[in-house]
């Protein structure tokens, strides 16, 4: 069972700061084992199934729970179950309950209630399912939603609770939540309106030293959804608003004891120290349920001092070792049927094969249809996309709701922007400057890969592959415009534009609608930034249209109406040298994807 919260506290900073702690008198205290275990990126690993591949999976929270479970049954052992965000995307259940089933309680609300959560911080992609969703679950949920660094807009006070307090067994733990603050650079305004996301070592810099006063912790946990490579994306140690902090806060905020980490779907275990030399363990699991870290606190009374002394250490767990809870799926077998039936509605018919492998090298039917679609639905004079899923396939035949998830992984608006032909360019030059090789001959790569000082490709064993200079889903191509790419030119130098497909002339000087997602369009990638020179205003500015449901709906939608589609690569774009292009590319794709 859930152990009793003792305090509830919605604060305001400075004269503003009002605590909704509850006096309490302290259990008499004893020694005991308390045990954290966090889940993190779950993305919609509820069940132990893959509603987009139609097939069973090893992880989930339903393998979750039997650890749950077997750690509540412990003599002498308290358990904290913490979630680390980014629950409400990834998979088609949660989608079902953020935009279909909406009259309904929401499924991860009803399973993680079930499990008997603790608390949970906020995660990006939480946000990214709009206010509607996200401030829902708020009043669904039976654990408080944590983010001490999501603010309402023009103010200092927070948007959701920033910290939950536990006493347990006489001791006092206390759990401080955080959410990246790199959400305003990702998503929409729409999608976070009337918040703000501060940076999150100036946060804790404020919180932890009230919560020392107020509460007097014995434990102090960081729940924070954000990575520890705070270098990642350019980013460095000391901009305020580095999306990937975790590891900043454990070192330069001293108080904490754990720091659980997200959002960078890593694993991590490891003892670093804050800048007063006290030990921080550093610890998070990976996505999808895959990983589940847990923290061991040894809790030793002593009388005499009335202090603890607490020894931690951390483990991480193997999802795919752990049984699937029986009665957890037997709880949950009808709503697991319901989303099932949901993806396994057929929308339309295809004549071909598409695959997105093909279109990390060439213009393909892959990309080519999402092009086909925004331009129609838009009016646009030119579209922008990339393949968001690396090894995605929607066979022949019979399309069923799940491919559109292969089709289109994120839930992605709709935009239309007015750019220059020069703003155009500068995109694609951008987008090609990092997506291709500069080919010094036919032997060479087609792809950019990173390499190190001595020239050799990086093998990243996250992902078992060679590090690339960007992800292929800053892949974007053009679609509406026929163009050449020559990857024997250097990057910024590498675009010829020859004209619109329907025969007008492209002019640098003149303005056109331009078809776009909202991470890109958002800033995310940097084309826009980076690549067309634009900052946040302007890029606000040349912003005209939106809608207001998900790129994915309307594909749906589009392949619906149609019935039958025979997508088709359209030929706008190519590789020159096409004999350096057509070796690099046969080379390349050994190396990503092994044998055809």
């Amino acid at each position: 069972m859930k152990r009793p919260i003792v305090s509830i506290v919605a604060a305001l900073l400075s004269a503003l700061f009002i605590s909704g702690c509850q006096s309490f008198r302290k259990e008499p205290p004893q020694d005991f084992v308390l045990k954290v275990i966090e889940t993190t990126d779950v993305h919609g690993s509820l069940v132990p199934y893959d509603f987009i591949k139609d097939k069973e999976t090893d992880t989930s929270l339903a393998q979750v729970y039997s650890l749950v479970k077997e750690e509540r049954a412990k003599e002498n052992q308290e358990v904290l179950l913490l979630d680390n965000g980014d629950i409400l995307q990834g998979q088609p259940i949660v989608y079902y309950s953020n935009f279909e089933a909406v009259d309904k309680p929401h499924i991860a609300a009803e399973m993680m209630n079930y499990m008997d959560y603790d608390a949970g911080s906020v995660g990006n992609h939480d946000i990214e399912a709009g206010h509607a969703v996200y401030d829902k679950l708020v009043d669904e949920f039976d654990f408080p939603w944590l983010a001490a660094n999501v603010v309402v807009a023009g103010s200092d006070k927070p948007y959701f609770q920033p910290y939950e307090v536990f006493e347990m067994n006489g001791a006092k733990i206390v759990v401080l939540g955080m959410c990246t603050p790199g959400v305003p650079t990702w998503l929409p305004e729409n999608l976070w309106e009337g918040m703000e996301f501060k940076g999150m070592v100036e946060t804790a810099q404020t919180w932890v030293p009230l919560i020392e006063e107020k509460e007097e912790p014995d434990v102090l946990i960081g729940l924070f959804h954000a990575g520890t490579d705070f270098t990642y994306s350019g980013y460095g140690e000391t901009d305020s608003l580095n999306p990937n902090a975790s590891l900043l806060v454990a070192e330069q905020v001293p108080g904490f004891d754990l720091v659980l980490t997200g959002h960078d779907h890593q694993t991590h275990n490891d003892v670093v120290q804050d800048s007063e030399g006290n030990d921080v363990l550093v610890l998070g699991g990976l996505n999808a349920a895959r990983a589940i870290a847990s923290a061991t606190f040894i809790m030793d009374y002593q009388e005499e001092t009335d202090e603890w002394d607490i020894t931690v250490s951390g483990d991480i767990t193997d999802g795919n070792e752990l049984p699937v809870d029986s009665e957890f799926s037997e709880v949950f077998a009808d709503l697991t049927q319901e989303v099932k039936d949901y993806v396994g509605k057929p929308i339309g018919t295809f004549t071909r094969t598409i695959a997105s492998p093909e279109a990390m090298f060439q213009d393909a039917p892959f990309v080519d249809l999402i092009h086909v679609i925004q331009l129609e639905l838009t009016g646009a004079d030119v579209s922008f996309a990339a393949p968001l899923s690396s090894n995605a396939e929607i066979s022949e035949g019979e399309v069923y709701v799940r491919d559109m998830f292969q089709l289109y992984k994120y839930e992605n608006l709709l935009y239309t922007m007015e750019l220059t032909g020069k703003e155009i360019k500068d995109f694609m030059e951008y987008s090609y400057g990092g997506w291709f090789n500069t080919m010094a001959g036919p032997d060479d790569h087609l792809i950019a890969f990173k390499k190190d000082e001595n020239g050799e490709m990086i093998w990243n064993e996250r992902y078992s592959s060679y590090d690339t200079v960007t992800r292929y889903y800053n892949y974007d191509s053009a679609a509406g415009i026929d163009y050449v790419v020559d990857v024997s030119k250097e990057p910024g130098d590498r675009i010829t534009i020859n004209g619109f497909s329907d025969g007008r002339t492209f002019d640098e000087s003149a303005l056109y609608k331009v078809a776009i997602n909202s991470y890109r369009a958002s800033g995310g990638g940097g084309h826009l930034t980076k690549g067309a020179g634009l900052d946040k205003a302007a890029i606000a500015a040349k912003t005209i249209d939106s809608t207001d449901i998900d790129l994915r709906y309307y594909l749906m939608k589009w392949i619906e109406n149609a019935g039958t589609v025979t997508p088709e690569a359209l030929g706008n774009w190519s590789v020159e040298p096409a004999a350096w292009w057509e070796k690099g590319k046969e080379m390349d794709y050994q190396i990503i994807y092994g044998s055809k």
